[in-house]
């Protein structure tokens, strides 16, 4: 049966930001299809709630806290896996994320903290866990959440945008060095309704332009990213490495646009 290509069965992940939006419906998901999911943020309460969820489907579950950014957190994070479950098959960094900010007002600490967060600990988990699959599974797939941001001009993403893009770099480059044993793909997701979107969601001139401009004429929702996750994970994409798949619905430009202040002279600025 083709629907058992996407079964996970027994297999061990671990997802990255997890306690909420994209990440818990990613964790969900994997569980539903089978798997054992270890979820990782730095709220354990949160992470708490997605364990609860994940052994509602009689998988099992296991929350670590960790903060990607510090390099020891995540060397634990898959040593407690393999310990705990005996092996690793899939990773899915999803955890970064970086808020609007005009150019001419992001520092290059501020961007320095977005590549960091967007496309350094996703490289240094994934070197980790690639390890941790050959040594433990044999194989694995990786799994990068990125955006459309990381491959669309959009005003006021400079930090972000550079995170992402440097993301989906690094997924193919990665890909090219692991392949046959450990896939990576990334999935550029358009705008999804998370807590992230709530400057979108929450603004309704925003929010009609957003749905006006994609196609689909619909906001995402993290089940949509679950499910293309999904897919990547599974071995229905046995013969896939080094993708961006884009799940967006159908955007080919910005749904919104969000203002940046005009860059004018210093001797302009003195006008009266």
């Amino acid at each position: 049966m083709i629907l058992d290509s996407f079964r996970l069965t027994d297999r061990v992940a671990i997802v990255t930001g997890a306690g909420a939006g994209i990440g818990r419906d990613i964790a969900v998901a994997f569980a539903e299809a089978g798997a054992d999911v270890v979820v990782a943020a730095r709220t354990r309460s949160d992470l708490d709630e997605t364990v609860r969820l994940i052994e509602k489907t009689g998988r099992r579950g296991l929350s670590v806290v960790t903060d990607v950014l510090v390099e020891d957190d995540l060397e634990r994070l898959v040593a407690v896996t393999v310990e705990h479950f005996g092996r690793l098959s899939i990773l899915v960094n999803n955890a970064g994320g970086t808020q609007p900010r005009p150019a001419m007002q992001t520092s290059s600490r501020y961007l320095s903290t977005a590549l960091q967060f967007n496309a350094v600990a996703p490289f240094v988990l994934s070197r980790l866990a690639a390890q941790a699959m050959v040594d433990t599974d044999g194989s694995g797939s990786i799994v990068n959440i990125s955006s459309r941001s990381g491959d669309m001009a959009m005003r006021c993403m400079t930090a972000y945008g550079a995170g992402k893009a440097a993301l989906n770099m690094m997924t193919q480059d990665m890909a090219a060095d692991l392949a046959p044993l450990v896939r990576v793909n990334a999935i550029g997701v358009g705008g999804v309704a998370t807590q992230s979107m709530d400057f979108v969601t929450t603004n309704d001139a925003l929010r009609t332009e957003f749905v006006a401009n994609t196609p689909m004429g619909r906001i995402g929702t993290p089940r949509d990213i679950a499910a293309a996750a999904l897919y990547l994970a599974s071995p229905a994409s046995s013969w896939v490495t080094g993708v961006i798949l884009r799940v967006d619905g159908g955007t080919t430009k910005p749904s919104f646009d969000l203002p940046a202040p005009p860059l004018v002279s210093a001797r302009a600025r003195e006008k009266p």
